[in-house]
């Protein structure tokens, strides 16, 4: 027992000998001992008035003094006050520099709770989006970003890959979003002004475009003299043969790697043309059949199975495009006699287009950059085959106009499986007569 307890039991125990001798003198013991302990009673409850309403201040005033074990309560109650009061103002001292620094960010931050309502932002999302304080606390954060690419995004609740798009203030102005969850389903905005890589991104696309269509021209000239040189080898001397031969295969490569850099700036373009109606069996069937005919005498037993939904909605050209760069890659890197399987299947959720083969398989460290421009897992064989080193890019491309991802399986010395994953809107379980006249 705690010595101010103690002392309130001493307490206690001398005012109940007091009131049983004075009751005895008095001949009242009964009476006086009733009026010492109403009188204790009485004291107590005071001080549990004085308690409450202290509480009742919202605990802003200065508490009282006392006595005895209520003095002990005050006297403890004041240091747990102060003691609040101190780790309050660290706190509040940490959060003003939290709010400060933030706010100094070239990028904005904005939080959201786990309703989507706004709490808080700094000046940068004041700049990049408009908002305006304290107007929008509170506010639905897809009320005031009205961007149907942002609603979705922020209601699909995968944030793994950044979204992109312009400031609803600024047309001018591109934006990155990174969203981060915490706590209860609470979220943490940072907004990124990419305005300039955009730019840059842009430049880069124009300077190819143009690049290439420049080097169209002079290179046809230059195959034009080099192919009218090779019909008049006869009258040239022996050792101009195989020099001819070589420029021939050379110009021939540098027409492939303008016609793929031509179709990859084509698919960085935004298109205004609408999708339509692709049937499938018939375009694997025609693609496969160009697959055989490229083996030739290499002797690959290429075989077809569809199994999946008739169509898709898309662009003819560009999944003819993707999809015979698959195939024709296994025709390519698998060794003569080679097995290549070419599948496509699907259910209610996704399509499928699967070209497996048994090939010699590529280095696990090789896939993740499989698709960047004239990235080559063996430089070598590339030159042998034919090879652009834009191939995978341009699949890459053309899936990600049709909402689709690329995923690549392969082991070194059994093969490699390439898989174009299609979402469900993407599918056409059965097309209609003329959707199938107009789509072969």
């Amino acid at each position: 027992m705690s010595p101010v307890w103690r002392r309130e039991l001493r307490r206690l125990t001398y005012l109940l000998v007091l009131a049983v001798a004075a009751g005895i003198t008095l001949h009242q013991p009964g009476w006086s001992l009733a009026a010492v302990l109403a009188i204790y009673v009485g004291w107590q409850l005071l001080q549990l008035s004085r308690l409450h309403r202290w509480l009742q201040s919202g605990q802003t005033a200065t508490l009282p003094d006392s006595l005895g074990i209520w003095g002990a309560i005050f006297s403890d109650t004041r240091a747990l006050q102060l003691r609040s009061q101190k780790y309050q103002q660290k706190l509040q001292s940490v959060i003003n520099r939290i709010q400060d620094s933030t706010a100094a960010l070239q990028d904005a931050v904005l939080m959201v709770d786990s309703h989507g309502n706004l709490e808080w932002w700094n000046q940068a999302a004041q700049r990049f989006l408009g908002l305006k304080s304290p107007v929008d606390v509170g506010q639905p954060i897809t009320n005031l970003i009205r961007d149907p690419a942002f609603k979705t995004y922020f209601d699909a609740a995968d944030y793994r890959d950044p979204l992109t798009m312009q400031s609803p203030v600024n047309k001018r102005m591109h934006l990155q979003f990174n969203i981060t969850q915490f706590g209860r389903r609470d979220r943490l905005l940072l907004v990124h002004d990419v305005t300039r890589l955009k730019h840059l991104e842009q430049m880069r696309k124009d300077f190819v475009a143009n690049v290439s269509h420049e080097l169209r021209t002079p290179l046809t000239v230059l195959s034009g003299y080099v192919e009218t040189m090779a019909m008049h080898g006869d009258d040239l001397p022996p050792r101009w043969g195989r020099m001819l031969e070589q420029m021939s295969e050379q110009s021939l490569r540098m027409e492939a790697i303008i016609k793929d850099l031509l179709a990859l700036s084509r698919l960085e373009t935004t298109s205004t043309e609408q999708p339509g109606a692709v049937f499938v069996q018939p375009l694997l069937e025609q693609i496969c059949a160009d697959a055989r005919a490229l083996s030739g005498q290499r002797g690959h037993d290429i075989t077809l199975s569809c199994d999946g939904p008739e169509g898709l909605l898309g662009f003819g050209d560009e999944l003819r495009s993707a999809f015979s760069n698959l195939v024709f890659n296994a025709v390519k890197y698998t060794p003569d006699g080679g097995r290549i399987e070419v599948l496509w299947q699907g259910d209610a959720e996704h399509g499928l287009l699967s070209v497996r083969d048994n090939g010699t398989g590529i280095a696990a460290h090789h896939i993740p950059r499989l698709t960047e421009r004239f990235y080559r897992a063996d430089p070598s064989r590339s030159k042998e085959t034919g090879g652009t080193g834009l191939g995978l890019a341009i699949v890459k491309h053309v899936l990600l106009r049709h909402e689709a991802t690329l995923e690549i399986e392969s082991e070194v010395g059994k093969g490699s499986c390439f898989r174009a994953r299609f979402i469900s809107r993407r599918l056409i379980s059965q097309m209609a007569p003329d959707q199938r006249t107009r789509a072969i």
